[in-house]
């Protein structure tokens, strides 16, 4: 992994926590949450305060994620919103902290001046023994304060100031006078400078957990899933009607489609789509490339092109779909016959523009792992997993390429390949065709339109 280090591509983007101060924050915070310290003087923190670094020196990666449930966080300082979330066991907790630490940005930023916050993601579930106790998982509450307690003494102190205002002979009570005047040096002037986090609970409907070799929790969508990345004959019995695992392609493909949270590359307007399909062929060439021992260290397309022309009779199916597709969106193919079963499927969709369009990527990542950009940007965990096992060649060509490609700018690669823009409307308000004028995604005519209607996105996705 030191490669992956060494470009930025683990462990960026954490916060230097170096200063004795910080430093004695951290560990006042950490007595709080977990009753240990660190005797660390410099170290790395994530957005909920882990450190890998402590981590090590415990000898614990889950030192403020117990059981996997209930993560707990320490903040200090607000620079902490752009980190990422290192040993994610749930998909919604990075945006939860995020959207916390965003919505009390000035008062977290005044607090954080002076002491570290700490707090917890709380749920009513504490560990997870079965994958059933994953359903009573419905909401996420955000519970926090200093570690000297400024917010709770600020509740206190604000209730005794509408005590004050409002009682009528509360003007000769010395005993809560004496109070307030004590409590206010604890806090400062609440009137100007109002000490007070906003209690955010969060629904957990769609998320994806490591637990149990990872699964994907769909419940918030008409047609209820859940669907695990292992076999699913050792989950039990769980109170949902579809329980599926990535052995069910045809399955999963319907509940995609049945919910309409997916869409076809070649469908989606404005964007360059045979592009992204060379792009996803030449990563099929690097994996067949690395298992054959050739150095792919520096590899261009060009080179990639090569390999593909040396190797061709070792091609997997998953590059000849691909490369078929490609074929019909520069208008020079026939159109391609990609079921639900064919090892390309997965590779042609993205997420419609949903609200959990980044699960619906992550799960698609996952289903598609010889993309290893896409499963690089949805899901950081497979990517890592999956790198661990890969040849030396590959590894090297996967690091140099993330780094050259994607690094050097991540949102215009992100908004390229996930982005959507506004569906356009023709004069009489009906909406246009998703496939505008050509293949490539700007266009198609009515002949496109009629293949679609009657073969859905894809052929028809077969039922399981």
């Amino acid at each position: 992994m030191r490669r992956l280090i060494e470009k930025g591509l683990m462990f960026g983007n954490l916060i230097r926590v170096d200063s004795p101060v910080l430093v004695e924050r951290y560990n006042r915070a950490l007595k709080a949450l977990t009753g240990k310290e660190t005797d660390l003087t410099e170290f790395h923190i994530d957005i909920s305060g882990f450190s890998p670094e402590v981590g090590d020196a415990f000898n614990d990666d889950r030192y403020l994620n117990q059981e996997g449930v209930n993560r707990q966080f320490i903040l200090l300082t607000t620079d902490q919103r752009t980190a990422p979330l290192l040993n994610a066991s749930f998909s919604t907790s990075r945006g939860i902290l995020r959207q916390f630490i965003n919505d009390n940005l000035p008062q977290l930023f005044a607090l954080t001046t002076r002491d570290a916050v700490a707090g917890e993601l709380v749920n009513s579930v504490y560990t997870v023994e079965t994958p059933a106790r994953l359903f009573d998982i419905r909401k996420i509450t955000v519970e926090s304060d200093t570690t000297t307690g400024t917010v709770a003494t600020a509740k206190k102190l604000g209730a005794m100031i509408e005590r004050f205002k409002t009682e009528e002979n509360a003007w000769w009570d010395d005993v809560l006078i004496g109070q307030m005047i004590g409590l206010a040096k604890e806090t400062g002037d609440l009137t100007r400078n109002p000490v007070r986090l906003s209690e955010m609970t969060f629904a957990q409907d769609n998320f994806w957990t490591s637990h149990f070799g990872g699964i994907y929790m769909f419940r918030g969508v008409a047609s209820p899933a859940l669907i695990a990345a292992e076999g699913k004959a050792d989950l039990g019995t769980l109170p949902i009607a579809q329980v599926l695992d990535f052995s069910d392609r045809s399955a999963i493909a319907r509940f995609l489609q049945d919910n309409e949270l997916a869409e076809p590359i070649v469908k989606v307007r404005g964007i360059d789509a045979a592009a992204i399909l060379h792009q996803k062929m030449d990563f099929v060439v690097a994996e067949l490339a690395g298992v054959m021992g050739e150095n792919l260290e520096g590899a261009s397309r060009r080179d990639l092109r090569l390999l593909g022309r040396r190797y061709a009779q070792l091609l997997p199916p998953e590059w000849k779909g691909l490369a078929a597709l490609a074929r019909w969106a520069e208008e020079d193919g026939a159109w391609p016959s990609i079921d639900s079963d064919h090892p390309a499927y997965f590779y042609t969709l993205r997420a419609r523009d949903v609200p959990d369009a980044d699960l619906v990527n992550m799960l698609l990542a996952e289903l598609s792992p010889l993309d290893i950009r896409q499963l690089f940007i949805c899901h950081k965990e497979a990517f890592y997993r999956a790198y661990a096992g890969w040849p030396e060649a590959k590894q090297a060509y996967v690091a140099d390429f993330l780094a050259s490609e994607y690094m050097v700018d991540k949102a215009g690669t992100r908004a390229a390949l996930f982005g959507h823009e506004a569906p356009m409307t023709e004069p009489g308000g009906a909406a246009a065709s998703p496939w505008g004028g050509t293949r490539n995604g700007t266009g198609g005519g009515a002949q496109s339109d009629a293949v679609i209607e009657r073969v859905g996105p894809w052929g028809a996705v077969r039922r399981s």
